[in-house]
This record gives structure tokens, sequence and C-alpha cells, in this order.
């Protein structure tokens, strides 16, 4: 059995698998997750460990059995967590979706020559959020807490050590550091030297790269003991969220396109080579599957959609009717959707604005469109980007934004393109089962590529396709226009 784990911000979800690629058992356990008006967004690592506990024994009792040949870990990107010598945690994990850490990341950049001359330099643009500007946050508001520093992990690397006892990296999770060259595959001394002041502290404390094909090492026995299965059990280096979603999609090959609507947006498209953005607003990642994965992210998507529907007395499943309901452009009722702030566009300091309000349509439903169609043009705005003005022929959806038809339709009408929605809704899980699978055979000496596995393990949802409906096309293409003017106009306020 192969085991796939995926640390988020919400939760973290356990699936396993046999070697068929059919569910055996599945285990969920939630986060709390600590907001402050500062724009901080912290969780402490020992409730991912909880949590990964509670749903990997549930998983396996699920199972009935104590046999997992190997595991895989997919966390959230880009938070930081510090280790002091005794390999304990220093203080609580910032997030991929801090803001407090704004004013450090303008700093680097600047510090680097500002951003086409960062971009240049280091082969990334360090964006709000990556895991570099919060380093040099922990050195100006924490002291102490820096100077004990000596081991820097990512989400999923920490709980690869939690399972191991080893600290180790790979190149797909690295690339949303900000301290990680794409280009070249290798960490960026330059930048840590730039917090650190040369010292060497930070840039000492990293953990040693790893490919795919290679193992952290194995479960430690108490640890299995503890999780409910038998010892021995491989763990593969795993990757970020974004990199296991694209296994769990097939999006391991030239062509494919995956769109995820969860609590926040990204859109992401396998590559052969290093993408090349000027703008610096695709994220250059590797993928963690040997080649690479530009990405853009918004950090505004299923959650602004949630909390306006509970405003309004509303659920999710109220989406549909008022889709159905209202016409492409919602009458004219525009949402910019940057309640936490945004990242695409680089906009931290950012709110939310309503534009383009009406007697003849202000109405909940228009405003339910003018939400989903915020979200969706943004994110639709980088996939421009992404695929360098070409259109996508087929996107594969998933998220919780996934289980809604109208907005599988929407997304369809929008872009041109046909909309395929994998059977197995968590590919982040799936993503880490398949990719333990392929160090397992790499280590068994059964190798298979991942091309050859995810044709075998990916598999689609028939009954969720959404296929464009060509007369809305003008119409959609007319609203994200509008909505692509209200920012511009909003531009200065916003920043």
């Amino acid at each position: 059995m192969f085991l796939g784990i995926d640390c988020g911000t919400q939760g973290t979800k356990a699936l396993l698998l046999s070697a068929n690629g059919n569910v055996l058992g599945r285990g969920y356990a939630g986060h709390d997750l600590v907001e402050r008006t500062s724009g901080a967004r912290e969780q402490e690592p020992r409730w991912w460990v909880d949590a990964l506990r509670t749903s990997v024994r549930a998983a396996v009792a699920q199972a009935g059995t104590t046999d997992v040949e190997a595991l895989a870990v997919s966390g959230q990107q880009h938070g930081l967590i510090v280790l002091d010598e005794h390999m304990d945690v220093i203080r609580p994990a910032k997030l991929w979706n801090d803001t407090e850490t704004a004013p450090q990341n303008a700093a680097l950049v600047e510090q680097f020559g500002g951003r086409q001359s960062a971009l240049q330099r280091l082969g990334i643009l360090p964006l709000t959020g990556y895991t570099a500007s919060k380093l040099l946050w922990l050195k100006e508001y924490e002291p102490q807490n820096f100077a004990r520093v000596r081991h820097i992990l990512l989400p999923h690397e920490y709980l690869n050590f939690w399972l191991t006892g080893r600290v180790a990296a790979e190149y797909g999770d690295a690339s949303g550091t900000g301290y990680f060259d794409p280009r070249s595959r290798t960490w960026i001394r330059k930048v840590l030297d730039a917090i650190d002041g040369g010292t060497g502290q930070l840039f000492s404390s990293l953990p040693p790269l790893l490919r795919s094909e290679e193992a952290v090492g194995t479960v430690l026995p108490e640890r299995a003991r503890d999780l409910g299965f038998a010892p021995g059990c491989l763990v593969a280096v795993g990757g970020g969220d974004n990199m296991m979603g694209a296994i769990g999609t097939g999006n391991v090959r030239e062509g494919v396109v995956t769109f995820s609507l969860g609590t926040s947006s990204t859109v992401y498209s396998f590559r052969n080579a290093p993408a090349h953005d000027s703008t610096g607003s695709v994220a250059p990642f590797c993928s963690s599957t040997g080649g690479w994965l530009p990405l853009v992210c918004t950090m505004n998507a299923t959650n602004v959609v949630t909390q306006t529907l509970q405003l309004l007395g509303k659920s999710v499943h109220d989406i549909e009717a008022a889709l159905a309901a209202t016409q492409p452009g919602a009458g004219g009722l525009i949402f910019l959707p940057f309640l936490n702030g945004e990242r695409a566009p680089d906009l931290p300091e950012a709110r939310g604005s309503i534009v383009g309000v009406a007697a003849t349509n202000w109405t909940s439903d228009n405003l339910i469109r003018a939400i989903i169609e915020g979200v969706t043009f943004g994110i639709l705005n980088g996939l421009t980007l992404i695929l360098e003005g070409k259109r996508a022929e087929t996107i594969l959806i998933i998220g919780g934004g996934a289980r809604s038809a109208a907005w599988r339709q929407l997304v369809a009408d929008a872009t041109g393109a046909t909309i395929q929605v994998p059977t197995e809704e968590e590919a982040g899980c799936l993503g880490a089962a398949i990719q333990a699978m392929y160090a397992y055979g790499h280590a068994t000496g059964a190798a298979k590529t991942f091309e050859q596995l995810t044709a075998r393990l990916v598999r689609l949802n028939e009954t969720q396709i959404a296929r464009p409906n060509s007369a809305l096309a003008t119409a959609y293409r007319a609203a994200q226009d509008a909505y692509n003017l209200a920012l511009l106009k909003a531009y200065p306020q916003l920043r």
C-alpha cells in the first residue's frame, strides 16, 4: 500500500492506495489558525503532527492492514519552521498567506536592485509570502529567536523530519522560498547573506536537496507504531502542495493545465525548460518530477466566496442558482476580491473593492456572480501569462470550487477550454501517493516514469466535464476586460 499525506492550511488529509490505485482508506483532521490584524497567519507545527497522526490512523484503520510500503507528504508552500540546535521548534510557523512580512520583502527586493534586477540576478522575484522575507522579519522583530536558528524547514520538510528524524529538501518546494534559483536548481547564498549580514548562519541551516527518486529515509519504528503500521515504510521526498497537485492531475508533461480553486487559487502547467516571464508575475518554480512548473497564485479564492455567502445568509449550494439567474458581467457589478491582500498582482496591503454598483444590478445573485468572476478572472489573467498568449485546450480543475457545476461551466465559457475534473478530489494526496510509488519503484529496482504512473492512476470523472458555450465567449471577454479596467483604475489606491 502507498500513503499520500496532504498538510494544508485548514487541515491534514491522508489517502491510502493499493498498487493499482484503488482507495483503501481516508482520514482527515483540521487545524487551528492564528490570524492577526497585522497580516500575520501562523500555526504551531505540533498541530500538523497531531493532525497527521489522526488522519493517518483513520486511513490505516479503514484499510484494515498495517502493510504500508511507502509514503510521501504534500505540504502548504512557503511556510517557515525554524529549529534550534536541539532540533526543537523555536516559534510558530509563519504561513504562505502571512502578509505581515510585506515590508521585509520590499526591502529585500530593493536590496537586489528592484523587481527587474532581482528577477534577473536571482532567477525568481521574491514575493510577499515567500519564506525569505519571513527570515528577515524574524531577525528584525524577534532577534533572540533569530539567533537560535540552526535549521530552516518548510512544512512538508518538517513532517518528513518528524517521521524519519532526517532533514531534507526537494527542488519543487524549495523554489518557493525566495532563496533558491530554479534555473540552476541551487540555493542562493547571497539572499541569505543579505539577511544575516554574511555570517553564514542561515546558509548553514539549509537542508540538503534530494531528487524525486530519492527517499528521505524510513519511518522511525516508534512513529510507525504510533501511526498503526509496520516498521520499514519508505518516506519519499514529497513536495509542495502545488507540485503534488500537479502529479495528482497528470500535469507531468507539456500541454496539461491544472487550475486549483481552494483557499488560494493557483494555475500551473508543466514545462521541460525554465519559464521566462519578464514581468515577475509568474513564479518560475521547479516541478517535483524533474522539470519546471511555472505557476501563478492568487491569495483570495474560495475563502472569499464562502465568507460572502455566509454574510448573505447563503451557502455554497446557492452558487448554482445565482449563476443561472445572472449574465456574464453581473450587470456591470465588479468585485476586486483582495480581502487578504494579494500576490498576483503583487498587492500585499490591498483590500477588496466593489465597483459599478447601481440600482439595477445590486442583487445578491449579481453579487455572488461578481465575486466568483473576480476570483476567476484574476487567476485566468495568470493563465494567459503562463501560456504566453496561447489558448488552453483542456484544463483540469481541482479544489473546493471544482465541486460547483456552474463554476466549472463559467471557466469553460470564459476560456474556451474543455474542463475536466479528476475522480480523486484530493489531488495533493493522490500526487503524494504516486510520488511514494515512484520512489519505491526506484528503491526496489522496478522504476516507472511519472507519465506511466499518472496515465494509470489519474482518472477523470466523465460526468463532470464542462464544454465551452461559444455563444458566451464575447460576453465573458467583455466582462474580463471590464474587470481588468477596474483593477487598473483602482491600482494606485490599492497599492
